[in-house]
């Protein structure tokens, strides 16, 4: 099969077009499912997400809110207490701390204030990550932040299944979801198959297995270390490559289980090295399974600066695949000399 060529019983479509196709069936299958957030109407969506959908589904269920984060999550927290499935858009994960105090504060604690009476249902989407010189206030992966607080699940796609499956399933939650897309991925293109629908969330994925480093990562990092895995490949490196899939929880005997198999792991993390998921994740290996390791946990992760807006200072920030590449040969004692 040529390069581009679908596959049978395949449908070719963005990340973005899958995300919209699973709005799409939200609404489709549900009354009590609404899209709210900036520009999602008229405007389609500051990423073209929900391009069509007021047109299809009216103001009632696609609904333009105003520049308010801590206002219009706050309104669907409480339409979820209410009974509705809201999904909450919000523009970019740094305007997202706007609302940090709704989330934090409410979402993910009143169903443990409540002694278990309240529920709060509510989906939240948040574009996130860097890449797109769109400058500090607009690139930065607070995920991690988010992954420290109890009570609410934390949720990064990086494949068009996930982007596609993933929103109903947190839509059957009982308690608060963050849909983490990182804006990257809107223009990748893949198969679809024409059968796909809601996946689970419980369980990372291993996207490519090998026996000789686990690379542990997720969202838009998951297919800069599968191409250093490949390059790795062809010098004879068998790099197994790890999908978190969900943050919080995060799935242990999958981690563990991988990282014991191979003996030897690198993190790839897009947020911040200091207090980042990636410590969390060293940590856990470290307390669960230290005496199968040949060689100390390594950690590829964004400088500890504001997102650059120069694009060569921008890429040179993010973790790439040369210094995936770099901290697996650090692993297996092979760095460059």
């Amino acid at each position: 099969m040529s390069a581009g060529e679908k596959r049978p019983g395949t449908v070719r479509m963005t990340y973005r077009e899958a995300v919209r196709a699973a709005v799409r069936e939200a609404l489709q299958r549900d009354p009590r499912v609404f899209l709210m957030g900036e520009d999602v109407g008229a405007y389609g969506g500051c990423y073209a997400v929900s391009k069509g959908c007021l047109a299809e589904f009216g103001p009632e269920r696609v609904r333009d809110t105003p520049l308010s984060e801590s206002a219009f999550v706050g309104a669907g927290i409480g339409a979820a207490m209410g009974g509705m499935r809201p999904i909450v858009e919000i523009m970019t994960v740094n305007f997202g701390l706007l609302a940090l105090d709704q989330i934090v504060n409410n979402a993910a604690t009143l169903r443990h204030m409540s002694g278990g009476q309240l529920s709060i249902p509510v989906v939240i989407r948040l574009a996130t990550g860097a890449g797109r010189q769109v400058a500090a206030q607009h690139s930065h992966s607070f995920e991690g932040w988010f992954a420290h607080i109890p009570g609410i699940r934390i949720l990064t796609p990086a494949t068009l299944e996930d982007a596609r499956g993933m929103l109903w399933s947190a839509l059957q939650e009982p308690d608060p979801v963050l849909i983490f897309e990182n804006a990257l991925l809107y223009a990748m293109e893949g198969d679809l198959s024409e059968d796909a629908g809601a996946v689970e969330l419980e369980h990372a994925a291993i996207r490519r297995p090998g026996r000789d480093v686990s690379l542990l990562t997720y969202g838009g990092s998951l297919f800069k270390t599968l191409a250093a895995a490949e390059a790795l490949a062809r010098e004879g490196i068998d790099a197994e490559v790890v999908d978190l899939r969900t943050l919080r929880p995060l799935d242990d005997a999958t981690i563990l289980g991988s990282v014991a198999r191979t003996r030897r792991a690198v993190i790839v993390d897009e947020g911040w090295r200091t207090g980042s998921l990636s410590a969390e994740l060293s940590a856990r290996i470290m307390e669960h399974v230290f005496y199968e390791l040949d060689a100390p946990v390594q950690r590829v992760c964004t400088a500890e600066v504001p997102i650059p807006y120069a694009k060569h200072l921008e890429d040179a920030a993010l973790p790439q695949p040369p210094a995936i590449i770099a901290a697996v040969k650090r692993t297996l004692g092979e760095a460059h000399g």
